[in-house]
């Protein structure tokens, strides 16, 4: 790839974000701000081209914060409204840019989204004022968008199905608590990993820190990063202190190129 792969993490929080509604815990109440975590989304910028991989909650906001001027698609991981409530908020590129934004995602994915948001896309009670987006269906397949190359990585999220993201030497993935041997294929020679890791002890639909390592460990990228975690891993600063050299844990703002 002759561009640079610009990645903003625009949010790094599980579902619930952090600090949490009404929690005095040590995480919740830190002064850190690398301790204060929107909804998990990433901005993916390439040459002129500009692609969000999930619009949870905090989308309007994730924007503002990063002076976002540009936005060409949004792309789905799954339908989990941490990772689709936002998609309203798209209407102001819509305004601004004077023109449609394209999604994508799984069939799955946009058929609930479509149900999330009917006056989006109902032709008979649409909005006049609603998002004007072009939806993309996708597969287990390698597609591309405005000339760049994706390679989609399926994982498990317990029992549901959700893809996770490869563009050149990049691959991020979210809300995993599997991933078959074929599909780490997809991911071996990635110069940088982002993976989930939920909070030390194991959960049924999440990596655990532990968990979360060993893959890393056996996949051995140059450099990987922890993402989609809840105020139970600890603070930022001690975290960072247990964890291999090469994996760190991403915070809200971090911007890194490939």
């Amino acid at each position: 790839m002759k561009d640079k792969i610009r990645v903003t993490f625009l949010g790094t929080a599980t579902s619930i974000g952090v600090p949490v509604i009404a929690c005095d815990c040590d995480v919740c109440t830190s002064t850190d701000k690398k301790d204060k975590r929107f909804r998990a989304s990433i901005l993916i910028q390439i040459g002129e081209i500009a692609i969000v991989v999930d619009c949870g909650p905090d989308f309007r906001i994730q924007m503002i914060r990063e002076n976002v001027q540009n936005l060409d698609a949004v792309i789905f991981t799954h339908e989990h409204r941490d990772h689709i409530a936002g998609l309203d908020d798209v209407r102001a590129f819509n305004y601004v840019l004077n023109k449609k934004i394209d999604i994508y995602g799984c069939k799955r994915v946009m058929e609930a989204v479509k149900i999330e948001f009917p006056y989006i896309f109902s032709e008979t009670v649409r909005y006049f004022g609603a998002p004007q987006l072009t939806i993309h269906n996708i597969e287990n397949k390698p597609f591309s968008l405005n000339g760049i190359d994706i390679i989609p990585i399926e994982v498990l999220h317990e029992k549901l199905p959700i893809l996770g993201f490869r563009i050149g030497d990049f691959t991020y993935i979210t809300d995993a608590s599997f991933i078959s041997e074929e599909e780490k294929e997809k991911i071996k020679g990635s110069k940088v990993i982002v993976l989930n890791a939920l909070r030390n002890s194991k959960h049924v639909s999440h990596f655990s820190v532990a968990e979360a390592v060993a893959i890393l460990e056996e996949l051995k990228p140059d450099h990987a990063y922890l993402t989609h975690v809840s105020h139970f891993i600890g603070k930022h600063e001690d975290v960072n202190k247990k964890l291999p050299s090469f994996i760190e844990l991403a915070y809200d703002s971090l911007v890194i190129e490939i």
